[in-house]
């Protein structure tokens, strides 16, 4: 129905009309009913003889028509996150809304604590447009101060607390931001950047919650509000009028995305598409009110930001939250705090699997799981050990529009286009050089469609008038224009250029394949290699150093690979190894290092990544010696049994 929805009447036949008033019909009747559902989709089918429409109406009915109808009329009202939020706290003001740890907040007292927010930030002289960079690790009060500055019309940007020194420096600057927030806990990493020009004029707010203040060692950062202090005497005020005053097409968030190359990009994610993204996974994926969903995923991303969080703020679910991933207590915490639903990424699945058994396993009442990145090599078997009835695996980008999702169970799908949509549905699948990236285009200069069983470039036709299809692009508008095709079927229309490569079955399953580009994904991140090529460079001062992921037997992802011309073999091991833990966040850190006298290259000049990536770090062909980033942050020559153990999963990835 997805693509009823995106008709333009005037350049369709009337037939389509009759069907789109079929639907809206059989929405109105059937609205609770599955099988009614089934029924009329079986009606359908007979009208397109095409029998898989039967299954896609019967699944996709309430996803597409309930959502689009939803965000349509908040548009329409004009109604923000804040806004909505309002009404969620008049239909259950002593509900929980978070949970962390003991603390169980109601809707009230979140409505109360972001109208303080507001109110304060408001006598301090921020505006409407004006910017705050946000630096803490998960807490309930992580939403309640992006959630506050927005009733004012101030955007938040969510800075990744993996941060430091030149990627922080970086994303701060990038935002323009007019003063910083951070936490007691990383106020050392904001330490280390604030002579920096740009940042030591912006006020600084500390937060610190009550164990941090209890502590004997608590201290403030040099010249920092004490914000907690300041909020504790702020009286609550009615920022109703403030509210009114805000758009649907307001900036709210700023979410930090890798991008394909270079340092982190700030994605513009205003009220809008915070609604389509929060709102599509809650009808995709039929969660409810009811649902208490657990949630370990940090909230300065995508996932758990705002397809996590979004179901308290806009659906009225509880969101229990913990501080960091613990493999050990998760199926406790689920038991504890009732979850019916969890959210993951494929690493925590398989963390979870390397646990040993336990009686915990089994014992949740969860219903479903979503999240994106659940391989197929151990999709079953987590389902099977967990007993997990549903698992929503979902696919989309924090910037992008090209959104799917897997509602069916169907093993290692990321989603799912019935055939009779696919010329119209606005994600596509092009043909592309599989080194480059580039799309493969026809004598008229267009770009052609993959058959099914073929690999290609996924792209999403971008309408700004509609949530489902607009791309808001970057804070860096030459970053934003780099994302986009031009002239890809037709004349003057633009699709988003996801940089990942898929494949479509003839049912119409969207199956992963990889990433084009100079990024890989490592612990649940984006890795852009420019970035960690730029900093080992600068500790060992070589020519040359390129970087790629290569691909592990059972673990998700590609681990960063560094190959480092060094004929002389004279890199300092203790150096590099003191220098990368310094310069880069765990994740982005190469787990491998190849010394090599030369790196090959093309004949334009250009890396030949791929060819390295393919022959990875196999001692066994390679000559070059390899080393391995050990457990005490060493990098050490790889050894053979250290090789077998990587091999045969046992090396504790």
């Amino acid at each position: 129905m997805q693509i009823l929805l995106e008709l333009n009447f005037k350049q369709r036949n009337s037939t389509r009309l009759v069907i789109l008033i079929f639907g809206l019909l059989a929405f109105i009747a059937f609205k609770d009913s599955t099988k009614g559902c089934l029924f009329l989709g079986a009606a359908l089918a007979l009208m397109f003889r095409n029998p898989t429409y039967v299954y896609a109406f019967g699944t996709t009915v309430k996803r597409d028509i309930i959502m689009n109808l939803f965000i349509m009329l908040m548009e329409r009202k004009q109604w923000t996150i804040a806004r909505i939020f309002q009404e969620r706290v008049k239909k259950q003001p002593k509900k929980p809304c978070f949970i962390m740890d003991d603390r169980s907040l109601s809707f009230q007292w979140i409505e109360n604590y972001t109208n303080k927010v507001g109110a304060y930030f408001k006598a301090q002289g921020l505006k409407h447009g004006d910017c705050v960079a946000l630096i803490m690790e998960t807490r309930p009060e992580y939403v309640c101060l992006w959630l506050g500055l927005s009733k004012i019309g101030v955007v938040t940007a969510l800075i990744n607390s993996n941060l430091r020194r030149d990627t922080l420096l970086h994303s701060i600057k990038v935002a323009k931001a007019n003063i910083i927030i951070v936490g007691t806990e990383l106020s050392k990493a904001l330490e280390e950047i604030y002579d920096e020009v740009d940042i030591k004029t912006l006020p600084i707010y500390q937060f610190s919650d009550e164990e941090q203040r209890d502590n004997d060692n608590f201290k403030l950062f040099k010249g920092a509000v004490d914000l907690t202090a300041a909020l504790e005497l702020q009286p609550i005020e009615d920022l109703s009028a403030d509210i009114a005053a805000c758009s649907t097409k307001d900036k709210l968030l700023f979410v930090y995305t890798s991008g394909t190359t270079g340092l982190p990009k700030a994605a513009v994610i205003n009220n809008l598409r915070y609604l389509f993204m929060a709102s599509g996974i809650h009808h995709m994926l039929s969660l409810n009110a009811g649902d208490i969903i657990y949630t370990a995923l940090p909230l300065y991303h995508t996932a758990g930001g705002i397809v996590g969080v979004g179901n308290a703020l806009i659906h009225g679910c509880t969101i229990v939250m913990r501080k960091k991933f613990s493999a050990s207590n998760f199926w406790k915490d689920c038991i504890k705090y009732n979850c019916t639903v969890a959210q993951y990424i494929g690493e925590l699945c398989r963390y979870l699997l390397s646990t040993s058994p336990k009686p915990e396993d089994t014992q949740h009442r969860l219903r479903l799981m979503y999240g994106n990145g659940l391989r197929p090599q151990i999709w079953s078997q987590f389902v099977s050990r967990f007993n997990i009835p549903n698992i929503g695996e979902v696919y989309g980008s924090t910037e992008g529009n090209s959104n799917l999702a897997n509602v069916a169970n169907q093993v290692g799908a990321v989603g799912f286009v019935p055939l009779i949509a696919r010329y119209f549905y606005p994600v596509q699948i092009i043909k592309c050089d599989e080194e480059t990236g580039e799309p493969i285009r026809n004598a008229n200069g267009y770009c052609q469609r993959c058959s099914p069983g073929e690999t290609g470039l996924l792209v999403g036709k971008v309408n700004p008038k509609r949530a489902v299809t607009a791309f808001n692009g970057y804070a860096d508008r030459e970053a934003s224009e780099k994302k986009l095709l031009r002239n890809v079927f037709r004349s003057e229309d633009i699709f988003f250029n996801s940089g990942d490569m898929v494949v479509v079955d003839i049912l119409g399953y969207f199956y992963f394949k990889d990433r084009t580009g100079d990024t890989f994904r490592w612990r649940g991140e984006n890795v852009a290699t420019q970035e960690v090529e730029a900093n080992i460079t600068n500790v060992i001062g070589l020519k040359d150093c390129v970087v790629y992921g290569v691909d592990i037997p059972y673990v998700e992802g590609k681990a960063g690979m560094a190959a480092i011309v060094d004929p002389d073999r004279k890199v300092d091991m203790q150096h590099l190894s003191a220098g990368v833990r310094g310069s880069l966040p765990a994740y982005a850190r190469p787990l491998f290092i190849r010394l090599m006298n030369d790196i090959p290259r093309t004949a334009t000049f250009k890396l030949k990544k791929i060819e390295l990536s393919r022959e990875a770090f196999d001692i066994r062909r390679i000559k070059d010696p390899i080393y391995y980033l050990n457990k005490d942050g060493i990098y050490r020559f790889l050894s053979e049994e250290q090789f077998e153990d990587i091999l045969q999963g046992k090396a504790g990835l």
